[in-house]
């Protein structure tokens, strides 16, 4: 079985969210993963026919889009990114995707208030990072950076949980009215960018309620 050329050197560790006493809870991409995602079988068909191992090759991707990410929040925080972790490779895909960022940053004025910031909810047991929460164009918005081929529509429970997460925490109001945007900003310097606004946040967090109530099931009956 084939590995991932060009490996990164070292895993970054998975964000552990925390009630105030102390009780780990699950993050939203992890609750979210309870639901059905037939798309992904023929393509990780079509790694394993290409002799590549499906865990590695998600793994080495997610570093690229962690680093995008460390790039373009370094951006708003006006600090050099830390790219001791990553290989040139990595380092050329993820400069791609911030470069997708800084072209659709052309457009707007964009001045960011809170940036990878993780938040939890007491009420719900669960928790969240948020990409960006910025003025956009002068609009409060909540901006999700996606690094992948595609916006899927469950992008858009997770983005209606760091609305409600911001509302729960006092950054906003009534999340249902916050503006959300997911942004693509791919790796290939071929795919450029992609903007998708949230709509219908109230019954996109109903789902996402759905998810987290069929997670705690599912660890309850393990």
């Amino acid at each position: 079985m084939a590995r991932v050329k060009d490996a990164p050197k070292n895993a970054k560790q998975h964000t552990i969210y925390r009630l105030k006493d102390n009780t780990i809870v699950p993050g939203t991409t992890t609750i979210t993963g309870v639901m059905d995602k037939p798309f992904l079988v023929p393509w990780a068909n079509r790694l394993g026919l290409e002799g590549i191992k499906t865990t590695e090759y998600v793994d080495y991707l997610a570093q690229i889009g962690t680093l995008a990410h460390e790039i373009v929040s370094c951006h708003f925080k006006g600090v050099e990114a830390d790219i001791s972790d990553y290989t040139q490779k990595q380092l050329d895909l993820a400069e791609n995707s911030a470069l997708s960022y800084f072209e659709w940053e052309k457009g707007h004025e964009v001045e960011a208030l809170l940036v990878e910031t993780p938040l939890v909810s007491e009420l719900l047991r669960y928790g969240g990072q948020i990409d960006c929460l910025a003025r956009i164009d002068g609009v409060a918005t909540l901006l999700d950076l996606k690094t992948g081929k595609a916006i899927y529509n469950e992008y858009f429970d997770q983005l209606a949980a760091y609305a409600y997460l911001l509302e729960e925490n006092g950054w906003v109001g009534d999340f249902r009215k916050l503006p959300t945007m997911i942004l693509r900003i791919g790796r290939d310097e071929t795919e450029g960018f992609e903007v998708k606004k949230g709509i219908n946040s109230e019954r996109h967090f109903e789902r996402f309620n759905v998810c987290r109530q069929l997670y705690e099931l599912n660890k309850e009956l393990k």
